[in-house]
């Protein structure tokens, strides 16, 4: 479980003698804490501190602690895991990708990831757009493909923000890993909390065919995501191309 030093009349009082005091309790509690979450203060690897403590901390109610816990979790900051405690909450994001798509094994684990080139690249308006940076400024690129049984379902580009994902330039592409949200959280301090999602279906380009070892034109479906961080800050845009026979669509209406 990861420390904090309860003293009432402490830094915990002085944070909420920061906030807006025409708020409620509640809401201001929620406010410093979401604030906490948001710094990357708190390890998703490690429970919060326990609600008696943080109660201590602030000079608060456990009725009120736990009212804000319980928005915090319904705002998808934190989760609840039964019997180890309340944590951080991670995107789990690459199933939602998988999930438009059928490989035959697909559901069984990830597909693996072959990087094929990474170096830093000037951002065109459309990636500058998507990560709210500015145009031109340099961002990391990575270009990939996936494969399941070494045969290929996906080629995805991705552009991470500089000098934020600095550090993976000193990783060598065989070291990256199948998943990049792992290694974003623990080589750069970036945890992954939410995505959008867009799908599109174009023809897939000459070097997009060659990859998937489909015809120049054939129809591709893409899947074009933002995935940001906890303070909503955009950290990752990528670009998803398969084969638009292997796309399936689902939804369950209730």
């Amino acid at each position: 479980m990861q420390s904090i030093s309860p003293t009432p009349e402490g830094p915990g009082a002085a944070d909420l003698a920061r906030t807006d005091s025409r708020l409620p309790l509640h809401a201001r509690l929620r406010e410093v804490l979401a604030e906490r979450i948001r710094s990357g203060e708190w390890s998703p690897d490690q429970p919060l501190p326990a609600e008696s403590v943080l109660v201590e901390y602030y000079g608060v109610s456990l009725g009120t602690m736990r009212r804000v816990f319980r928005d915090l979790v319904d705002e998808g900051l934190l989760e609840r895991r039964q019997g180890t405690g309340t944590f951080i909450r991670r995107a789990s994001l690459d199933a939602s990708l998988f999930r438009f798509f059928r490989f035959g094994t697909a559901g069984s684990g990830f597909p693996q990831s072959r990087i094929l080139s990474a170096a830093r690249q000037v951002s065109t308006p459309a990636i500058a757009s998507a990560l709210r940076i500015t145009a031109g400024s340099e961002v990391l690129h990575f270009h990939r493909l996936r494969l399941y049984d070494e045969q290929p379902v996906l080629v995805e580009d991705i552009w991470l923000p500089l000098p934020l994902f600095e550090p993976l330039e000193r990783i060598g592409t065989d070291d990256l890993g199948d998943l990049l949200y792992p290694t974003y959280e623990r080589c750069c301090g970036q945890i992954v909390a939410a995505a959008t999602e867009e799908l599109t279906i174009e023809t897939a380009t000459a070097a997009d065919a060659l990859l998937l070892g489909c015809g120049r034109g054939e129809p591709v479906a893409i899947v074009e995501r933002v995935a940001r961080s906890h303070d909503a800050k955009p950290l990752e845009y990528r670009r998803s191309r398969g084969l638009a026979r292997t796309f399936r669509y689902r939804i369950d209406i209730r």
